[in-house]
């Protein structure tokens, strides 16, 4: 792709077109006249419309009186007509073909340097569906599709205030992908704003595919056990995250937003717990927090009770798991490290497998590897129950499921090393990290560190509406 600018003779610039693209098989150009003038109309296969290309554009362009010059042409067909709602000017190549590729038809004139674009697209989209990652019970069903303007569109349709804006850019020397930059004017301090762009300025990739392309660049540099940036791909999530006051970050092609910043307490929450009573969604808050931690820390609490602190169990539970463990022929941290990779593996597989013989990895773990271990003693009834009670914890925030499965190794070899006391020296140190994790000034542990009385009505409890109403929470508050 080369800046260069728009030649004036129509055959040569078609020839240079020719040229950037490599005689590419899906640049079309249709050349024709009109008004007495030589033009040519540019665009890709399969990114146009036909039948709104042929009704908006052709049929209006063929009607077009005879004019003096191409200059009269351009000027009537800026001042006559509509054609296209997105009608920028072209006056270079590389702009040319980012438009072509974007699904615009370009109309270029004998004699002039410039070319005028129309909006036409017409490219095959997924339609709007429920999400997969995020089910809800109460809230709406729609999610985000890979098309930016579509998912711009349905944030638009949920908060029709003008102090939400959207910013369009570009990322990617290769690729052009549009990048779009969303957030309240009036939430969100001009200085905040100010640094994300510079963040995502440092961006020099040749190309955006996924979310996870962009995340490092506006997250904090230092290391971090959790992600100070998240993502959803609920509208409606986000929405509620923009009225908040934070930044989110839409990416062409992909079905999920990036949230900046992420709360550690966000983790726990859904939309649903704001369409039931308080009692029950706080009971189902402090039931997501208790399987967190036993999803982290029941097996290494297993195991060091059982190496190192079996006076902490009554007599007749500590002889059920000595005639359990004697019958296996590997030590028991072992064991746990074997039942732990096993399940990581058949997870692993139920993901990548296709759909087809996704029902084979059941019958292997389940009927194979689970009741063989067992039977044949390679592994005890006990830790098998532990295990999967963690795994099944694990499942409840799925979010933090990466660093769940980290730290359950990590502190699964804290308790078979040292016990207790290596439990809680782990501990120690992750929640060192955590509370020291911030993106933009934002503390990711707030409103538990620093500590915020206002904000434990939505984080120790979940409030009545009218209450939360009455709070006016925006995380400007934690901002430091």
């Amino acid at each position: 792709m080369e800046k260069k600018r728009l030649l004036s003779s129509l055959d040569r610039s078609i020839d240079e077109i020719r040229r950037i693209s490599g005689g590419s098989s899906d640049v079309l150009i249709n050349r024709f006249v009109t008004g007495g003038i030589h033009c040519a109309l540019l665009c890709c296969e399969g990114m146009v419309s036909a039948s709104v290309i042929t009704e908006l554009i052709f049929e209006p362009i063929t009607d077009i009186p005879q004019q003096k010059d191409s200059h009269g042409l351009f000027h009537y067909i800026n001042e006559e007509l509509l054609l296209s709602t997105d009608r920028p000017e072209v006056g270079d190549y590389d702009t040319l073909f980012q438009l072509m590729n974007s699904g615009f038809a370009v109309l270029l004139a004998e004699g002039m340097t410039t070319g005028l674009a129309f909006g036409v697209q017409g490219y095959n989209t997924r339609g709007v569906q429920e999400p997969l990652g995020e089910g809800n019970i109460m809230g709406a069903h729609e999610g985000f599709t890979e098309t930016v303007r579509t998912n711009m569109s349905q944030i638009r349709r949920r908060i029709k205030s003008p102090e939400l804006v959207m910013e369009l850019s570009k990322r990617g020397d290769k690729s052009y992908t549009d990048i779009c930059l969303c957030y309240m004017k009036d939430r969100v301090p001009k200085a905040l704003m100010e640094r994300i762009r510079r963040s995502l300025d440092r961006v020099e990739l040749e190309a955006v595919l996924t979310t996870g392309y962009l995340r490092p660049f506006v997250e904090n540099g230092s290391f971090e056990l959790f992600d100070s940036t998240g993502t959803t791909e609920r509208p409606d999530v986000l929405c509620s995250k923009l009225i908040e006051g934070r930044v989110a970050l839409l990416v062409d092609g992909v079905p999920y937003a990036i949230v900046i910043p992420r709360l550690f307490c966000e983790s726990f929450q859904t939309l649903d717990d704001y369409a039931y009573k308080p009692y029950y969604a706080t009971f189902i808050r402090w039931l997501k927090y208790g399987a967190f931690l036993i999803a982290v820390l029941l097996p290494s609490f297993y195991v060091a009770i059982v190496m190192y602190h079996p006076e902490l169990l009554n007599s007749t539970l500590f002889m059920l798991l000595v005639d359990s463990e004697k019958k296996a022929p590997l030590s028991i941290v072992t064991e746990a490290f074997f039942v732990l990779i096993m399940y990581e593996v058949i997870r692993e597989a139920g993901v990548r497998l296709p759909k087809p013989v996704g029902g084979a990895v059941s019958i292997i773990s389940g009927l194979i590897i689970g009741d063989a271990a067992v039977n044949s003693g390679l592994v005890s009834t006990p830790l098998l129950t532990m295990t999967a009670l963690s795994v099944l914890g694990g499942l409840v925030v799925p979010e933090l499921n990466p660093q769940v499965t980290v730290l359950r190794f990590v502190f699964l070899a804290a308790g078979g090393a040292l016990g207790l006391f290596g439990i809680s020296l782990l501990a120690c140190g992750v929640l060192v990290n955590i509370c020291a994790t911030e993106d933009y000034g934002f503390p990711y542990m707030a409103p538990l560190s620093p500590f915020k009385r206002s904000g434990m009505g939505d984080t120790a409890v979940r409030s009545g509406i009218k209450k939360l109403q009455s709070r006016g929470f925006t995380v400007e508050e934690y901002h430091e």
